[in-house]
């Protein structure tokens, strides 16, 4: 397949390969950000062509995974409103929240129905007048802007039984919150070419300078990321850290404007909560003052009091994997107790999860030997 054949030619990446093993002189800890990076790497067996000393550790760049259970249960709480239409993408069904997952609510009689845009769940609302609709808009800054484009026309069409409830964070502060932690390994980082495709790579820079740590804007694609493995070493080897651009065919260092503006129109910067992170201060976005009627945790405040805490599943390790600290086979849980049919935490259920990845390509291998 054109466009795709051209990244995948295995003669090339065994090149490549090759470029890094003679490259490299040192030991090395390298994470990508993206879960989509993390499932091309296991499933292409990448990792497994680099030299003994590059680790590669797997962050926390999986929408589903870092959504916070509290938001799980508002979710499930949302759902369970009589008459209400709760929509959502379909990976967000089986996340477990603290007591249960939206599949399960939805089982239960709640009127849950997947989506494959924010449109489709203004349409819904459009065609239901009598009815209020909810949507679960979750990611980073991918999703954000088509999210936001359907807010904005919620206002504009003056469209009243829409609403969203917003978990969106912004990957830069999730970096940072990484590179500032005591047990932090990363020493070197192959960025998102989709996150960066939308806001450029310019916020990077900063990152770079004050943590002395290269980052390299990566794409997907096998030889994506054997590129963005190379030029992270050579830096790393050098004794540089800069921002450098591996995928160039999608991003530029200033981004989509259009799609920004869209963001600005809608969002502003919050603190927000990460699961496996914690807390991290300008690290999401909420709806701004102009759009505050659109924010289902506002709109039904009254309906939402009174929930219990949430609580996090026990055994899990997702957050320590989420911050490269641990690997999926470093779990007690990993393919006995926890598994796509019966996930304890949310990098089991999403296809972008490392725990999905490991167990996908990797659970007949045992545990795989520490480089």
């Amino acid at each position: 397949m054109k466009f795709m054949a051209e990244y995948r030619d295995p003669v090339r990446a065994a090149k490549i390969a090759d470029s890094i093993r003679r490259l490299c002189t040192r030991p090395w800890v390298l994470m990508e950000i993206c879960g989509g990076q993390t499932h091309s790497i296991i499933r292409y067996g990448i990792d497994q062509m680099l030299p003994d000393r590059i680790e590669l550790v797997h962050g926390p760049g999986c929408p589903v995974c870092v959504t916070p259970i509290e938001k799980i249960d508002c979710a499930i709480a949302l759902a369970k409103i009589p008459d209400l239409i709760f929509c959502t993408f379909g990976d967000m069904l089986r996340v477990p929240g603290s007591r249960q997952d939206l599949f399960s609510a939805k089982a239960q009689g709640a009127d849950v129905r997947i989506v494959y845009s924010p449109m489709d769940a203004l349409q819904l609302a459009e065609k239901n007048p009598g009815r209020e609709v909810v949507f679960f808009a979750i990611g980073f800054e991918t999703t954000a802007p088509a999210n936001a484009m359907a807010i904005y026309m919620a206002r504009k069409k003056g469209i009243p039984n829409f609403s969203v409830l917003v978990s969106h964070v912004l990957v830069p502060p999730a970096m940072e919150s990484i590179l500032s932690s005591a047990e932090n390994r990363v020493q070197g980082f192959l960025a998102a070419g989709h996150v960066c495709a939308v806001m450029g790579y310019n916020e990077y820079a900063p990152i770079s300078a004050k943590y002395r740590i290269p980052i390299v804007i990566t794409g997907f694609e096998p030889i994506d990321l054997l590129e963005g493995i190379f030029l992270v070493v050579r830096q790393l080897e050098q004794g540089r850290f800069e921002v450098e651009n591996q995928y160039t065919r999608a991003v530029s260092a200033d981004g989509n404007p259009v799609a920004q503006d869209i963001l600005k129109e809608v969002f502003v910067i919050t603190k927000k909560e990460w699961r496996g992170l914690g807390a991290i201060e300008a690290s999401g976005l909420k709806l701004n003052e102009a759009y505050r009627n659109f924010d289902a945790e506002i709109r039904f405040e009254d309906e939402l009091a009174g929930r219990e805490l949430s609580a996090s599943p026990i055994n899990c390790i997702s957050g320590l994997i989420l911050q490269g600290i641990r690997k999926p086979h470093d779990c007690e849980a990993f393919d006995k107790v926890c598994h796509p049919d019966n996930p304890l935490g949310a990098t089991m259920v999403s296809n972008e999860g490392a725990c999905a990845a490991y167990w996908k390509y990797r659970r007949f291998e045992g545990k795989i030997t520490e480089k």
